[in-house]
């Protein structure tokens, strides 16, 4: 492994200098107060009355952060440091508070006795911060609260930031979950020729919270051949004796700097780019390291009882104080800190200077490099929709045209995501811009449409979990992308979701959290369309896991045809700080609105379709509603039934495409507000509300409205299994069919007089059914349909 490094024993001294004064912050913030630097006896006042946060990981994530410091110093190394164990906060707060960073984004918490007293105080703390690298931290991107996406989060970043390396530290816990297993093979996907690097640093500490951990215990040569097997070069850095195991760091520092350094120069200087082998770091050090050796006759370091707080009655137990206060004057805190609480001239010389500290890397505050998008026309990619509901197109294939001409222009600033579906989805008009990337060797019969690509910039690995934490990633650190899936398979990113838009969320407090890109969604192969995979690809539940979260940043939208997905899609890339799922199906769909309807609806987000609806003029009957690609469809084809048998009968179609706006005002600011809802649906007719997802969703957010008595919603009802379309729609009561009898049931005038009407209804609904099963495909009448002009 030797690269030559010589690292003297005066430096290592100051090393472990600057880790002994991060662990002893890291000590003080779970525990402290007051007497912030032991000017006195340690006294129960000085404690905090509850004892919260994590000690076991702390002192291995400041020990490899004291190390990338080194490595910027010494080598002028752009670097951001992602903490990937749980609860890790006080181990990077701590050489983050040293650097400077951490007092210039809060000056209140100075570089002095009070300030540092302010910082434990505030650890763990109502109305301080918490025990993760939340967005309060400056130089986080990854909070570490969800384990399993530190790595794919880590490579987001470097995705077109060629100078860039992303230190990733990788809990042995984290390592066991999924995401975590997949995202390993990351570096199939990182160009040396223009992405950055990242460094991982597998932290063997041994234990969770209170179970081993895998990786720790299976035999070495197994765990190296599993990371080789990964394509990684592992470097073992393992051991308990701080000298030691700071000489062996450098060593490793830097030859996995060089070595990567050696890489991106060769395939910077050659047209021909294979994939390397990257380098990364096993660090196997005790949990808890450098604390308590054993406590009440129980081993502490080294065991699992380190992994939060080992001495758990340090106010109240006097041995457990007197414990605490040698363990925290081991670190020998008179050292460190001069007599006004600042880190003595010698150490402060060990952090790097300005931009170059990670606690003040504008990659770790993104929305400080963002360039908005250079975008395209959307209204050039326009479907001609000739007179409304009466032409078809595929909705989605335009916009693979428009996403294919914002690649061309914005090289290094945006990337399509997705798990292996870019042309089922009909996007694939990208690959005249760009491949998929690939670098792993290629057979002849891929270049026969693989569209494999080495300088490619769609990103596809069967890994839902892996494209969104690169997807965050990316932007996070300053660009755009969009991710496009299956609707049935958006569940698997549900908790990255909520977790990134809680993050968002914790930012829109931050002012010093400069605005990233929106991380855009889309939503596809949906649930109507599901003819032969059946009941298991039949779930449009994600929607009611977006609504949970803060209105400031979830928005969902349903545009029902191409124009109105082209005009969503445009803003949606032009926002800032939300998090936008747009439900759109690929397949072919009546298109409803020329560009300038759907300019204009879309800008609404709610609104009457006059072609439709009879009640101009007058009082209306019946407000119909759809939301959504197919609910739209069989909402005006009830609709012209319902016209067809009652020809007086007075009604009002409404189509909706922005979700929120069914929401109060007051709930989301997208809302309508009561009067204009009321405008709309009436205060007292009847609704017939036809939606693409679960019926209750749309209660859940109306539920306040003034004519809420009077809204029966139709949607997906877990009824299903291979179904043509109209089958599926008439199993859950979204079909034409049904939406005619519910209004019959539920108009007062139409109750008496609508029963032959009905009959018939329930004569179609057999039929359709019966030709379904008879031919494996709908009527020629329901695939035809158009509206009756």
């Amino acid at each position: 492994m030797s690269n030559g490094t010589s690292i003297d024993e005066q430096e290592l001294d100051a090393l472990d200098a600057y880790w002994r004064a991060c662990n002893y912050l890291a000590v003080g913030m779970i525990y402290l107060q007051d007497n912030p630097l032991l000017r006195g006896p340690l006294e129960p006042e000085h404690i905090k009355q509850r004892l919260l946060g994590h000690w076991g990981s702390s002192p291995g994530l400041s020990f490899v952060y004291v190390h990338t410091n080194r490595l910027i110093r010494d080598h002028d190394v752009d670097a951001i440091f992602i903490a990937g164990p749980g609860h890790g906060a006080p181990g990077v707060l701590g050489p983050v508070y040293l650097e400077g960073a951490y007092s210039e984004t809060y000056p209140d918490k100075g570089e002095d006795e009070e300030g540092m007293r302010l910082l434990f105080q505030q650890f763990s703390f109502p109305g301080g911060f918490g025990s993760h690298c939340t967005p309060e931290l400056p130089g986080s991107i990854h909070e570490g609260g969800e384990l399993g996406y530190s790595l794919s989060h880590a490579f987001g970043a470097a995705f077109d930031n060629p100078d860039l390396l992303v230190v990733a530290v990788v809990g042995d816990g984290e390592a066991e979950t999924g995401p975590l297993a997949t995202a390993w093979h990351s570096n199939k996907f990182l160009s040396p020729k223009r992405d950055g690097a990242v460094l991982p640093v597998l932290h063997l500490n041994g234990y969770k919270i209170n179970n081993p951990t895998v990786l720790a215990r299976i035999p070495e040569t197994e765990l190296v051949s599993l990371l080789r097997g990964y394509g990684w070069e592992p470097i073992m850095v393992s051991g308990s004796e701080p000298m030691d195991m700071h000489r062996q760091m450098a060593e490793a520092m830097d030859h996995c700097l060089s070595r990567i350094r050696a890489i991106q120069q060769q395939a910077r200087q050659t047209d021909e780019v294979t994939r390397p082998t990257w380098p990364m770091i096993v660090l196997r050090s005790p949990k808890g390291w450098t604390g308590p050796k054993e406590v009440d006759g129980h081993k502490v370091e080294g065991s699992w009882r380190s992994h939060q707080v080992p001495l758990k009655d340090a106010r109240g137990n006097e041995a457990h104080r007197r414990a605490l206060e040698d363990w925290l004057r081991s670190y020998r805190p008179e050292e460190l800190f001069d007599d006004h609480g600042r880190l003595v001239p010698a150490l402060r010389e060990l952090s790097p200077r300005g931009t170059r500290r990670m606690g003040a890397n504008p990659h770790a505050n993104g929305g400080l490099l963002r360039r908005d998008l250079r975008m395209p026309d959307f209204r050039s990619y326009a479907v001609a929709a000739g007179t409304p509901a009466t032409l078809r197109a595929m909705n989605t294939r335009p916009l693979g045209e428009m996403l294919r001409d914002i690649m061309k222009r914005n090289p290094g600033n945006f990337r399509l995501f997705g798990p292996d579906e870019t042309s089922s989805n009909r996007l694939d008009a990208v690959y005249e811009a760009s491949g998929k990337f690939w670098l792993d060797g290629m057979l002849p019969e891929d270049a026969d449409g693989g569209h494999l690509d080495p300088e490619g910039r769609v990103m596809e690995i069967l890994s839902e979990h892996t494209l969104e934490g690169w997807l965050e990633g990316y932007v996070l650190t300053g660009r755009h992308g969009l991710f496009a899936t299956y609707e049935a398979f958006v569940h698997v990113i549900d908790s990255m979701y909520n977790q990134h838009a809680k993050w968002l969320a914790m930012c829109r407090d931050l002012p010093w959290r400069a605005p990233v890109a929106s991380v855009n969604l889309l939503i596809t192969s949906t649930v109507w369309r599901q003819d032969h995979n059946g009941f298991t690809h039949q779930d449009p539940g994600f929607l009611d896991i977006v609504v949970n979260k803060s209105p400031e940043v979830a928005r969902i939208y349903l545009p029902p045809d191409a124009n109105c997905l082209l005009f969503t899609a445009d803003h949606c890339l032009r926002s800032h700080d939300n998090v936008n799922v747009i439900v759109c199906d690929k397949q072919d769909h009546l298109q409803f609105l020329d560009m300038e309807a759907a300019i204009r609806h879309c800008t609404k987000g709610i609104g009457i379709w006059d072609w439709a609806s009879n009640d101009q003029g007058c009082e209306t009957d019946l407000v119909m509603v759809g939301c959504g690609d197919i609910a739209t469809l069989e909402a005006l084809a009830a609709t012209a039934l319902l016209r067809e048998h009652f020809p007086a009968l007075k009604i009002r179609f409404v189509n909706v495409v922005d979700l929120f706006r069914m929401t109060p005002r007051e709930e989301h600011p997208h809302g309508l507000d009561d009067a204009d809802f009321d405008s709309l649906f009436t205060r007292d007719k009847t609704i017939i509300f036809n939606f693409h997802g679960y019926p209750w969703l749309i209660h859940r957010l109306a539920y306040r409205r003034t004519n809420h008595g009077n809204l029966h919603v139709r949607g997906y009802k877990e009824r299903g299994g291979i179904n043509t379309p109209m089958e599926l729609a008439i199993e859950n009561n979204i079909d034409r069919f049904s939406l005619a009898i519910e209004a019959i049931n539920r108009v007062p005038q139409l109750a008496a007089t609508g029963a032959h009407v009905k009959e018939k209804l329930r004569d179609e609904q057999i039929d359709c059914r019966r030709h379904a099963h008879e031919y494996g495909v709908d009527k020629a009448a329901i695939r035809e349909w158009t509206w009756p002009h």
